[in-house]
């Protein structure tokens, strides 16, 4: 069953915001126990098991997804980021034993009859105890005993428990100082088309603060950094005839009692208003028995997707930090401030979902949709998406998309009709996610060249 959003987040144009921010964690020192090597030779030098139980992917994705959810010090935008870390942990402890792919800068060596199953539950482990060190902490422990109590003791099973140890810790050291909780602040004066603060839908309402500033400029874990993709160019000047036709649509059509947005549309808006971590990792979970995947492949597409969704969220919020573009709600009720004799003031006006603390350029669902279809589709090297969304503010709604396009056009008509987005914010990122994973793998995740 999916589960929802904790109660203690607001669902702030699906992406969330918890009350609370933590300081940043300390890395674990690196103690390798292996033998540095090539990271072609690491994975061409080893034969694949195929006892390995794929589910352990989708298993320890799950945990990951409930500990960093019940996390309260961080936002769900850095869960993206997490998850990122867990599934590269993950796919190095794997494919460094198995084979078959590149792993990511990775040359660890692992000893002769390693399981790749007890390096994936080590790995997922190390990297949840380190990056939520308050969190679940008792259930993380026993999940980790029974995960592993499913291999069979010996020595294969002890070996596979260090390498993926080593895996883990190499990340670990590698994402020290990677701007992380770094003190950026929005900085930008209120002006006609600046972002400032909205009512958040809390009681009293108040006003919140642009949510983990800092995160357009962590170092991307694929990309080279936020601005590769996050600064494609500024938004429609709001004098502008492209400005005044999207001003007049999402005044339409996302307001919260809009008599013009069709039943059909409202119902594709609230598909897509809940939490877009739950969703985007639900989905999948999914791929990995739809596909019927094998631990390799299973481990690539998780590390290829969900690190393709940091990378993503990244670039968003760098676009979203650098141009600082204000709200539907802002421009609406301000529009007799904008310089454009083509909008008309509403002061009165609110959106059909509660505007998130953050700036409208560019979207950060409509990036996210964009990175995670690329990042299947290019994985696999196929249109056909084979995907079912789970809706996790509708119960019991689901969507089939055999075409990323199709799930990519979805979510950028959603946004406006929430009454959160201009359309530009929405297509232009889902263009950046795309171009995100696109990049990504290009130069990462793939196979191993046969001599």
């Amino acid at each position: 069953m999916l589960k929802q959003p904790r109660s203690d987040v607001v669902p702030l144009g699906h992406l969330g915001v918890r009350r609370s921010f933590a300081k940043g964690t300390t890395a674990v020192l690196l103690t390798s126990l292996m033998v540095t090597a090539p990271a072609t030779a690491a994975a061409k030098d080893t034969t694949t098991s195929t006892s390995a139980d794929p589910a352990v992917i989708s298993e320890w994705n799950e945990l990951a997804q409930k500990t960093f959810l019940a996390d309260t010090a961080k936002s769900v935008p850095e869960d993206f980021l997490y998850m990122g870390f867990l599934h590269a942990a993950v796919y190095n402890a794997v494919v460094g034993i198995e084979g078959r792919y590149e792993p990511y800068r990775f040359g660890e060596r692992p000893q002769q009859g390693a399981s790749s199953q007890a390096a994936a539950v080590a790995a997922a482990y190390r990297i949840l105890v380190t990056y939520s060190p308050d969190a679940q902490h008792a259930d993380l422990d026993t999940r980790y005993a029974a995960s592993l109590a499913k291999i069979p003791d010996g020595d294969a099973k002890t070996r596979g428990v260090t390498f993926g140890e080593v895996a883990a810790d190499t990340l670990i050291a590698q994402r020290k100082d990677d701007g992380r909780k770094a003190p950026i602040a929005f900085t930008k004066q209120p002006a006609p088309g600046v972002w400032r603060p909205t009512p958040a839908p809390t009681t009293p309402p108040n006003l919140s603060p642009f949510a983990v500033p800092w995160m357009g400029y962590v170092t991307p874990l694929l990309v080279k950094s936020g601005a590769q993709f996050g600064e494609p160019g500024p938004p429609p000047k709001l004098t502008s005839a492209q400005y005044t036709q999207e001003f007049n649509e999402v005044k339409a059509l996302g307001s919260m009692n809009s008599t013009k947005r069709k039943a059909k549309e409202t119902e594709t808006a609230k598909f897509y208003s809940g939490n877009a971590f739950v969703q985007f990792n639900t989905a999948l979970r999914d791929q990995v028995s739809v596909r019927k995947l094998d631990i390799v492949d299973a481990a690539r597409m998780s590390a290829a997707v969900d690190m393709s969704l940091a990378d993503g969220i990244i670039s968003v919020w760098r676009s979203k930090h650098v141009y600082g573009f204000w709200r539907p709600i802002t421009a609406i009720q301000l529009a007799d401030t904008d310089g454009n004799p083509e909008t008309t003031a509403d002061p009165k006006w609110q959106p059909m979902l509660a505007t998130p603390p953050y700036p409208d350029y560019v979207s950060g669902y409509s990036g996210l949709i964009g990175a995670f279809t690329r990042a299947l589709q290019d994985t696999f090297d196929t249109q056909h998406l084979q995907l079912t969304f789970i809706s996790t503010a509708v119960p019991n709604a689901t969507r089939f998309y055999d075409s990323g396009k199709v799930a990519r056009q979805e979510v950028v008509d959603a946004r406006v009709w929430l009454g959160i987005h201009f359309r530009t914010a929405d297509v232009r990122g889902a263009q950046m996610g795309e171009q995100v994973a696109e990049w990504g793998l290009d130069h990462y995740f793939r196979p191993v060249r046969q001599h």
